[in-house]
């Protein structure tokens, strides 16, 4: 059974930087894609970032520049590097994995595993 588990959020000052990891466990996640997906209170889930088997990396507009997504597939760990962070950046953040190389990695529907969140808040 694969398996997510993310790390790396907190608490962090307006323009500070955080770096979140989501070890996978249960077996290799490569070829799969992953995904980074966020919730803020009262909000849906939004798409922030997706990485391909390949290593080709798309971002939602909002975060574009700021956000760096990376994998390590040795390690089985896919990584969010986040600088310059916004206090509309407060949510809890999502990995996910798509097993399947559906495509459309911006969707919540194209991912089969996901991980239990981490909490990123952004003080102003």
């Amino acid at each position: 059974q694969e398996q997510l588990v993310e790390s790396g959020g907190g608490l962090v000052q307006a323009g500070g930087s955080l770096r979140l990891s989501c070890a996978a466990s249960g077996r290799a996640f490569s070829p799969y894609d992953m995904g980074w997906f966020r919730q803020a209170p009262g909000k849906e889930r939004e798409f922030v970032s997706a990485i391909t088997w390949t290593g080709n990396s798309y971002y939602a507009s909002s975060v574009k520049g700021r956000f760096t997504i990376s994998r390590d597939n040795a390690k089985n760990t896919v990584y969010l590097q986040m600088n310059n962070l916004k206090p509309v950046d407060t949510a809890v953040y999502y990995c996910a994995a798509d097993s399947r190389l559906s495509g459309g990695l911006d969707h919540i529907g194209a991912y089969d595993y996901w991980g239990q969140g981490t909490q990123v808040t952004v003080s102003s």
